[in-house]
């Protein structure tokens, strides 16, 4: 079954009592392209992290994030660094001593100058850290997943539809073009006896051959049967698609050689029911071609 690659996960996980959410979305894109977003005590995980999701998706534009909860972040602790604090009072006094400056340098004033003081961010287990990441990631990307395999269904349903259409829009064609050819054949051949009774005379094997290659370039059954060989070769996509198995760039290029071979067909009918099927065939393929630009 083919997947979309549109769709969202989330999970979420715990370690020594500080919580995480994880966030998976994706929408479609040519190739895979992994970003991700990781608060700083996890940055370290980034490359696992694009790592892990590219080992399950195969096309999108796929955009994760890790955040921690409101209200529960690693608490932070205030680091000082006393032989700073001494050096920056010794400063004070000798300025004060020696040269008379006046005022006082305070705790608030000390704490604010420069490498006395600095937040410290707790840190967590490394090793506790990834395994609860690589889960809560697996969880995120099963939801996406489901998601993408969900609206998958409804497109490979779509496509299926629009498919029959398109091959009975052929067979139509099939059917008017044959149609076509007898009545060529036959107003090139009275035309041809009217100029022999007016010419008395013509080359009967140069007229009929002459015939014979009007009516063979208006002849459409070579790119027909090609129209059902892409067509054939479509459903087999569908049929065999899968998780390992994305279908969406080979679709896509059936597609470009299906509307190849409707402009040609459009091209050499010089008839109007013709023109006007080919038109309703164009319309389907394109909107086929829509559906499966979000095809994995």
């Amino acid at each position: 079954m083919i997947r979309s690659m549109t769709g969202y996960g989330h999970a979420g996980f715990e370690v020594d009592g500080v919580a995480f959410e994880v966030e998976v979305r994706s929408v479609n894109h040519r190739h895979i392209d992994v970003r991700a977003r990781l608060p700083r005590g996890l940055a370290a995980f980034e490359g696992e992290v694009r790592a892990w999701i590219a080992e399950r998706l195969a096309r999108g534009k796929v955009d994760a994030s890790v955040r921690a909860l409101a209200g529960a972040a690693p608490a932070e602790t205030v680091e000082l660094d006393l032989a700073a604090a001494e050096r920056y009072l010794r400063a004070a006094r000798e300025l004060a001593e020696r040269h008379g400056v006046s005022g006082a340098l305070d705790v608030q004033g000390l704490l604010a100058l420069p490498g006395v003081a600095r937040l410290v961010e707790r840190e967590l287990p490394e090793e506790a850290l990834r395994g609860a990441l690589a889960r809560a990631v697996a969880g995120a990307l099963d939801s996406l997943e489901a998601m993408r395999s969900a609206e998958g269904a409804a497109l490979d349903r779509d496509l299926r539809g629009r498919l029959a259409r398109s091959e009975a829009l052929v067979a139509e064609v099939e059917v008017r073009s044959a149609d076509v050819q007898v009545a060529v054949r036959e107003r090139l051949r009275k035309r041809a006896e009217q100029l022999r009774d007016e010419a008395g005379g013509l080359d009967e094997a140069r007229l009929h051959q002459e015939v014979m290659w009007a009516a063979d370039r208006l002849d459409v059954t070579e790119e027909i049967v090609r129209l059902r060989s892409h067509t054939a070769q479509f459903r087999a996509l569908l049929d065999g698609a899968g998780a390992r198995q994305p279908a969406g760039r080979r679709l896509d290029f059936l597609l470009q050689e299906m509307a190849r071979e409707a402009n040609t067909i459009g091209s050499k009918a010089s008839d109007a029911p013709i023109a006007h099927l080919v038109v309703d065939l164009k319309t389907e393929l394109e909107r086929i071609r829509e559906q499966v630009q979000n095809v994995e």
